[in-house]
Formats: C-alpha cells, structure tokens, sequence
C-alpha cells in the first residue's frame, strides 16, 4: 500500500515562508506523478502544484511566482517551496501520487498551514 507522509507545516505570518515535504513509500517514486493540493474550511480541494516523472511542472494561477514544487527521486520525496505567503493559503495541504500505469490517487493524511495578517 502506498504511503505518503507530508511535514513542514505550520503557523507563519504574511509575508514568511515554508517548505512542504513528503516522503513516500511503497511506491516506484521516480516513475509517480507526484502533486499537492490543499482544502481551505468550506472549500473544496484544489490542486496547488503537480511534477511529472519529467519534471514538468503545473501551477495554480493563485500561486505562481511564489510557490515551488521539486522532487528527489533519491529520497523518494516531493516538497512544496512557499513564498510570500498570504492569509489565503491558509489550508491544509495533502499530498498525492499516481503510480505509473494507474488510475489511482494515493493521499497523505495532510499537514495543517496557516498564515497569520
């Protein structure tokens, strides 16, 4: 069973900044398309930033030019580099992989960021 375990989340004011991580297991993570999302208290899920086994990267407009998303195949790891951080990116942010060949989203139990004005 695939696993993913997010850290780096927490409490920073506007303006700061915070690294995201996630480590997974059980997984070809070199060959997974690998994302994060975050959930704001009463809004869906939305998808933050997506890295392709390629390296091509995806952003949502809201946080481009502020937001990073990298891997190290070496650590099995995806982080999520945040800069000038705002109130609105208050969120819990998760992490998701698709293994290659499959149609399956696996998430990590999520890791709570909150931007403080």
């Amino acid at each position: 069973q695939v696993q993913l375990v997010e850290s780096g989340g927490g409490l920073v004011q506007a303006g700061g900044s915070l690294r995201l991580s996630c480590e997974a297991s059980e997984i070809i993570f070199s060959l997974a398309a690998m994302s994060w999302h975050r959930q704001a208290p009463g809004r869906q899920r939305e998808l933050v930033a997506a890295i392709t086994r390629g390296r091509d990267t995806t952003y949502a407009d809201s946080v481009k030019g502020r937001f990073a998303i990298s891997r190290d195949n070496g650590k099995d790891t995806v982080y999520l580099q945040m800069n000038s951080l705002k109130p609105e990116d208050t969120a819990v942010y998760y992490c998701s992989a698709r293994p290659i060949a499959s149609v399956t989203d696996y998430w990590g139990q999520g890791t709570q960021v909150t931007v403080s004005s």
